[in-house]
């Protein structure tokens, strides 16, 4: 215990929150820089200024020692720089629960060595409660370009605006509302209702005070900016919003539509002044040059047209993408115009010369977007390789890649000062990134896709997981450090497992094949083939003799490992098949499945004769659970053999008798839909939709620990030594934890 704990735990509640407060400020304004320094790295205290205050006061708090008056010493500075930016990295985490401090800080600062920073990691380990300690650094540290993530929306940010003063982010997103950020806290002030689907396209006017945005429910509407509240709606249209943009001047909206046409509005007479046709084909983007006396557009139909916002007359058409135009920007000087393409290209054309001048480079897919920096010298992309790229528009260089979502990148706006960008993505968050200042982010060894398995082998050394990025990774457990990558699938890999052997990987792919892998070398020794749609899961008996795989096909295979030949087909499910697992003795299946039922079924090994019997007439089905209300995407049995327990989508675990073929008890705590279930001994933990993994006591019923990562957590495993857990997480993230017992 701490000194500060010791004299903070002598004070009454009412005292601690005060004293929480005030302290730093104090300790700065009498310059006393060795007690600031140290309370700042003091985890009780950053733990109970988190309590108390939020982590927006606490990160405050390590503004007020970073300048050059109060921390004298660089190496210091430094040092508690890394821990504000690791705090404000998890803010959007913390914000949500608390108790994910400890981890977040472990696994954020654990790759600095200097002994400060690893004192202040010591501190957690002397919890008194369960915790999940990380044994790797599996989440973006400080010192990189990606400032904070802002989440709140509930399905894809489809288009992001700033506004003039820099201090707010107004996002438009397919959940049918838009919400408004603040920038420097990461505060959601607002949420705007009115859409009645997706929000495709948003814009603020010069002024500051209204926000525009435009919906697939062919309306446009406007909104004060301060109150939230709606001004009026332009509507009449029969078609889809895709694009809105407001003219310099701020006294004309314009908008592009799904039938290809482009209307242009008077902001005060809410009249149309112009409706322009001419795209052929649906219209993706518009924007105006600084002069209010042009509109480029970008269209469906591969080409970009210029007109006339004066007259309202064609000016001219700009050709050379080889597919839709998805996006357009107009540099500050009113002479170039960027457009990103779904083409892959970022491509620069002279407005006065009615010519393309050259492409600055393809992204690995469609470009959703472009924006330039108010300087004129930097082009930013946004793309559905999950990238934003910053281009040199002088040289025609790119200058680096932005790298922290986990699904196609479709709006990207910069702060009016240059030094920010703000992302939106159809991962649901958007995410502010330095534009000036930081180093490229550190990245660790993962997949370039969603993990969709894990497992370990028994004898404990090895982790192996599967990935949409179709390849099978091995990873030293002991370190957490990748061995080497398996590659064979063409598609995705959504299921392993591992012989209890400890030498070969058992591996399911969407390419509907199952393989087998000797896990030292690498080799495939065999293909599996016959289901005919995805294989969802596989698991191994325990004698190791076999293989079962489970489908999208509603089957169920049994394959020998010795001989390599399918053994039998199980069939009855009405949906496809989730999750497949063994008993332990090897003689039951429990299948789990999209048409809300688990299935028992018997692999032929009964000794009653009445049992194989039954078994031969119904084709080995032994029994059916029901009581879930939607698919049951996840199954894991008790090692002693006498419960299963089941995740579904409807958030809840479900735990089963195996004798008595009845229900025991629901675990509810989850957010979102449960996708992989794990046991060892009277615990079992599960991973969710909703970015969680929960620890349960399953006498208790209780949840004795928690971890929180950025994305949805996809698959789990718990390592022989019965602490050691590998969660899959859709950011391609591998997480190595180890589930602390508390002092």
């Amino acid at each position: 215990m701490t000194e500060f704990k010791q004299w903070l735990d002598k004070k009454q509640p009412a005292e601690q929150t005060h004293y929480l407060e005030i302290l730093p400020s104090q300790l700065a304004a009498t310059s006393d820089s060795e007690k600031l320094y140290s309370l700042l790295t003091d985890y009780n205290f950053i733990k109970a200024k988190l309590s108390a205050s939020g982590v927006q006061a606490l990160i405050e708090d390590y503004d007020l020692a970073t300048s050059p008056d109060i921390i004298t010493s660089d190496k210091k500075a430094h040092q508690l720089k890394l821990i504000q930016e690791a705090i404000r990295l998890s803010a959007h985490i913390l914000a949500t629960d608390k108790s994910q401090l400890a981890t977040q800080l472990i696994a954020r600062l654990m790759c600095f060595e200097s002994p400060e920073i690893q004192a202040l990691l010591a501190q957690p380990k002397h919890q008194t409660t369960p915790w999940l300690r990380p044994l790797t650094p599996s989440f973006t540290p400080p010192g990189g370009r990606l400032l904070r993530t802002l989440t709140g929306h509930t399905d894809w940010v489809q288009g992001v605006a700033i506004t003039p003063d820099g201090k707010q982010a107004i996002s438009a997103s397919s959940d049918h509302t838009l919400k408004i950020w603040h920038l420097e806290t990461g505060e959601e002030l607002s949420t705007l209702k009115g859409h009645l689907t997706y929000v495709n396209a948003v814009a603020v006017t010069p002024d500051g005070t209204k926000v525009i945005s435009g919906s697939w429910d062919n309306t446009i509407k406007i909104w004060d900016l301060e109150t939230g509240q709606e001004i009026f709606t332009f509507a009449g249209d029969t078609f889809a919003v895709e694009a809105v943009a407001v003219t310099p001047d701020g006294k004309r909206v314009i908008y592009g539509s799904w039938d290809g046409s482009i209307k242009v509005w008077d902001l005060t007479s809410r009249e149309v002044i112009f409706n322009f046709k001419g795209h052929s084909s649906f219209v993706q983007s518009v924007a105006v040059t600084p002069d209010s006396k042009r509109l480029i557009s970008g269209s469906g139909d591969n080409s970009i047209k210029v007109w006339n916002l004066e007259t309202g007359k064609e000016l001219f058409t700009l050709t050379g993408h080889e597919d839709w135009v998805k996006s357009v920007a107009v540099s500050p000087d009113g002479e170039q115009i960027i457009s990103g393409s779904y083409d892959g290209t970022v491509q620069v054309w002279s407005l006065s010369e009615r010519k393309p001048l050259f492409t600055l480079g393809k992204h690995g897919s469609f470009v959703q977007a472009v924006a330039v920096s108010p300087d004129g010298k930097r082009v930013i992309s946004a793309s559905g390789d999950k990238t934003l790229k910053v281009w040199n528009l002088e040289t025609k260089e790119e200058l680096f890649t932005f790298t922290n979502h986990i699904a196609p990148v479709n709006a990207v706006a910069v702060t009016p000062d240059g030094q920010r960008i703000v992302s939106g993505s159809s991962d649901k968050t958007l995410k502010v990134w330095h534009l000036e200042a930081g180093k490229e982010n550190l990245s660790f060894a993962s997949h370039d896709d969603w993990v969709n398995a894990v497992a370990v082998t028994a004898d404990g050394t090895k982790a192996v997981s599967g990935s949409g990025d179709n390849s099978i990774k091995v990873w030293n457990l002991k370190n957490g450090q990748e061995i080497f990558t398996i590659s064979g699938h063409q598609d995705w890999v959504k299921a392993i497992a591992i012989t209890p052997d400890s030498k070969r990987v058992v591996s399911g792919s969407g390419d509907k094949t199952v393989k087998v892998w000797d896990l030292e070398t690498g080799k495939e020794i065999f293909t599996f083939t016959g289901h005919t749609d995805w294989v969802n899961s596989v698991a191994v008996t325990a004698d190791g003799t076999m293989a079962i795989s489970g489908s999208g096909d509603k089957t169920i295979k049994v394959w020998s490992l010795e001989t390599g030949d399918e053994l039998f087909t199980f069939s009855g499910h009405e949906d496809g098949i989730k999750a497949v697992a063994v008993t332990p003795d090897s003689k039951r299946i429990i299948s789990a499945s999209g048409d809300q039922t688990l299935k028992v079924w018997s692999l032929g090994k009964e000794k009653n004769i009445l049992a194989n019997f039954w078994n031969l007439a119904v084709k080995n089905l032994l029994f059916t659970l029901k009581g879930h209300e939607s698919f049951v995407n996840a199954v894991a049995v008790t090692a002693d053999g006498k419960w299963a327990i089941s995740g579904g989508r409807e958030h809840t675990l479900k735990v089963w008798d195996l004798s008595s073929r009845k229900e025991v008890f629901t675990l509810a705590g989850h957010a979102d839909a449960v996708t992989s279930v794990a046991t060892m001994g009277t615990k079992a933990i599960s991973v969710s939709d909703d970015n969680t993994l929960k620890v349960w006591d399953l006498l208790s019923r209780e949840v004795i620990a928690s971890f929180r990562g950025d994305s949805a957590l996809k698959a789990c495993a718990i390592a022989p030594d019965g602490v050691t857990i590998v969660v899959a997480e859709a950011s391609g993230q591998v997480h190595f934890l180890r589930l602390e017992e508390g002092k």
